[in-house]
């Protein structure tokens, strides 16, 4: 009775702990940058090349954030994104978005550049930035 009972208090706990929680992603821009909203679609054409209107930033590929921004709005896995990014670089058709190694690294890259697009975990939302999308 008491081993039931260990198991049923213990390996919940245990199971919650092996798997750590994802944070809440957001989509944002300079805060100079017209745009008010964004469909994951339109997000989709400038994390993997078709379209130069924003300058994408992206966070490391090893990252869970990377990994979760691109499974939950690109619909992709990283291996698949990597694929596209190394045919477009070989045929010269274009450059994977510049990688930066935190949300405040990414913050002060979207400051400083009017047409930046990238995204960040909720919690590191400040007045450097406006938010377009919030991944659910």
């Amino acid at each position: 009775m008491k081993a039931r009972l260990i198991r049923l208090i213990v390996l919940p706990m245990l199971l919650l702990n092996a798997f750590p929680a994802l944070a809440e992603i957001v989509l944002v821009t300079n805060t100079a940058n017209p745009a008010t909203r964004m469909l994951p679609d339109q997000v989709a054409q400038f994390f993997l090349g078709g379209s130069t209107i924003f300058t994408p930033f992206d966070h490391p590929k090893d990252s869970a954030i990377h990994k979760e921004f691109y499974e939950k709005v690109i619909k992709k896995t990283p291996a698949q994104v990597e694929a596209i990014w190394a045919k477009a670089t070989f045929s010269g058709k274009g450059a994977p978005p510049k990688e930066l190694s935190s949300d405040a690294a990414v913050k002060k890259a979207v400051a400083a550049e009017p047409t930046a697009l990238a995204y960040i975990d909720k919690a590191s939302v400040d007045s450097t930035v406006k938010v377009l999308l919030t991944v659910p």
